[in-house]
């Protein structure tokens, strides 16, 4: 038996959403697409959704949209995938590290707020394992300090942020439909926003920087605007689109996702129930605020043994993982200016933090198994 941390939930509806599209007219670029879309954006209570390639592309072109240029500095956590820093590079800006919390282990309000310079032009606050951050602190310094806020939501769909769903709180949020994440399209994200500015900006880096929508058109003289095969490159943008076939299988997900939420909740009560007592282990605290969408269960063990304890687990067949090292501490920052970083709750937490597997269609034994073996090795 082998248990890892994350899979995708498929069954025979989802295929058959994808099979109905391979016999359609569309493959990519159809009307499955802003169906997802809408679907995404009713859930969360957005107005307004744009479906992309992937969760990076996502914060890309949000990055984009949001006029992150060389000079600016944008805010994040340390203690998140690349990514999360990667799309403010990826503009030219620099990307600047808060601490995190201890208990929760997201971004903290009071870190974002020290780093803050004349040269901060927004704020990436991580969902980190599907727990949303303290979003109205956040808010509070952003408009402050006039910043734009990005959501990273990539592990957060169906969380919820004192009664409201994660999506609809920021200038924008951004979602990831990775195989391992709450809901898949096999790779696909998307961006949502209340702001129809940026909504068209969105659309618009996500295509080349093309329309040929009529009312962004520039070039009013030329004679063959007025052909439907007429189109304008406005900026430089992307091939960031998503297909059909995605789209498909991402509205046969959502349909299921409360779902989903609701199995991933109760093992995460198990784990919480069963570990409550173990030597040496730290469970996930949750915050009274947030509804976790819990992405990820995380524990802390003794950082003199995480290895050992790592290792055991991999051998008796549990896929555990270690969700991550701080991003300033991977090679690629370290020789681009990042040397000196040092957020000594994120370094804290990486020493001591493991993964444990949890997923849609992970049963209540294998939690029981899980916790097992673990408390062999810890007690």
């Amino acid at each position: 038996m082998y248990i890892p941390y994350g899979r995708q939930s498929i069954d025979d509806d989802d295929i058959n959403a994808v099979v109905d599209v391979l016999r359609s007219d569309y493959l990519t670029t159809g009307p499955k697409v802003s169906e997802f879309e809408k679907c995404v954006a009713d859930y969360v209570g957005a107005k307004y959704a744009v479906a992309v390639s992937n969760g990076t592309a996502a914060l890309h072109v949000a990055c984009l949209a949001a006029g992150i240029k060389e000079g600016d500095e944008v805010i994040t956590s340390p203690i998140t995938f690349a990514a999360s820093a990667n799309c403010v590079l990826y503009c030219g800006g620099t990307p600047v590290f808060a601490d995190i919390k201890k208990d929760t282990y997201n971004i903290d309000p009071e870190d974002i707020e020290r780093k803050i310079t004349d040269k901060t032009k927004a704020i990436i606050p991580v969902h980190y394992t599907g727990q949303p951050c303290e979003m109205d602190a956040i808010h509070e310094i952003a408009r402050k300090h006039n910043l734009i806020v990005i959501e990273d939501g990539a592990q957060v769909i169906s969380g919820e942020y004192k009664g409201r769903k994660v999506g609809a709180l920021s200038d924008m949020t951004t979602f990831s439909f990775h195989p391992v994440k709450p809901v898949t399209t096999g790779e696909g994200g998307m961006i949502m926003t209340d702001n129809k500015e940026l909504y068209d900006r969105l659309k618009l880096f996500r295509t080349h920087g093309i329309t040929r929508e009529d009312e962004y058109l520039e070039n009013k003289s030329m004679p063959v605007n007025d052909g439907a095969w007429y189109y304008e490159q406005l900026e430089l943008g992307f091939n960031y689109r998503i297909t059909d076939i995605q789209c498909a299988l991402g509205i046969s997900q959502m349909k299921k996702l409360d779902g989903f939420a609701e199995h991933r909740r109760k093992l995460a009560a198990l784990y919480d129930k069963l570990l409550a007592n173990c030597d040496n282990v730290v469970i996930p605290y949750q915050h009274p605020d947030c509804l976790s969408s819990y992405h990820l269960y995380m524990i802390k063990v003794p950082a003199d043994r995480r290895k050992e304890i790592f290792d055991i687990l991999r051998k008796a067949g549990i896929g555990v993982n270690v969700h991550y090292i701080p991003v300033y501490k991977l090679p690629y920052y370290q020789k681009h200016g990042f040397k000196d970083v040092c957020c000594p709750n994120a370094e804290e937490f990486y020493s001591r933090a493991i993964t444990l597997p949890l997923y849609a269609d992970m049963t209540e034994e294998q939690v029981e198994y899980v916790v097992k073996i673990l408390k062999e090795i810890c007690n």
